[in-house]
């Protein structure tokens, strides 16, 4: 399937390369009308050309149809997880799944911010990309691992499900003590001179 992709987006590439070729030529008047008209004329005089062209059409539109579904499909498929009760089928969303993760900020005192991104993957795994800004210099290997146990297991809590769940985490800031101190007194408004005095 992957190829697929892959030979998909070469393909959408190079129309949209010959399309832009096209343009430039026309808009740098390389080619004279006289030669263009020439070219259309040959095309729509004889029955071949024509044919050619007709299905070269039916062929790009058959094409660009098939990607859509492919495209849409997928997204539609990696936006939520489904799983099967006795009653019946269950879905949850990845954005609820989010949601639940974002709550884990509470939970560790170490973490100031946590953006993360749960994907489905077509294998049946869950894969959580964890951004995370932290408060202060703690020890990193530990509060990884602990943000990465705590997430796991509440998921498989959560979900009740035995898939492979893979986290990933990205620390893309941590804050010292000394930042903090910064932000705080730039937050604080400065006292105005005079500012108790009133009017007699």
């Amino acid at each position: 399937m992957r190829i697929f992709n892959v030979l998909g987006i070469l393909f959408y590439a190079g129309v949209l390369i010959l399309i832009g070729i096209g343009l430039i030529v026309f808009s740098l008047n390389i080619l004279p009308p006289e030669d263009i008209s020439n070219l259309l004329n040959f095309l729509q005089s004889n029955l071949n050309p024509r044919i050619i062209v007709g299905l070269a059409g039916l062929l790009l539109i058959l094409i660009s149809f098939s990607f859509a579904q492919l495209i849409l499909g997928r997204f539609q498929i990696e936006k939520t997880i489904a799983f099967t009760t006795p009653s019946g089928e269950v879905t949850i969303s990845l954005s609820a799944i989010e949601d639940l993760i974002k709550h884990f900020v509470v939970i560790i005192p170490e973490i100031k911010e946590l953006k993360p991104d749960v994907i489905a993957t077509r294998k049946g795994n869950i894969l959580v990309n964890l951004r995370v800004v932290l408060r202060s210099e703690a020890n990193l290997p530990e509060l990884t691992a602990r943000l990465q146990e705590i997430t796991k297991s509440k998921i498989q809590e959560v979900l009740g499900v035995e898939e492979q769940i893979i986290i990933r985490i990205h620390i893309s800031k941590i804050i010292s003590r000394e930042e903090r101190k910064k932000k705080e007194e730039k937050n604080q408004e400065p006292a105005i001179p005079f500012g108790g005095y009133g009017r007699v």
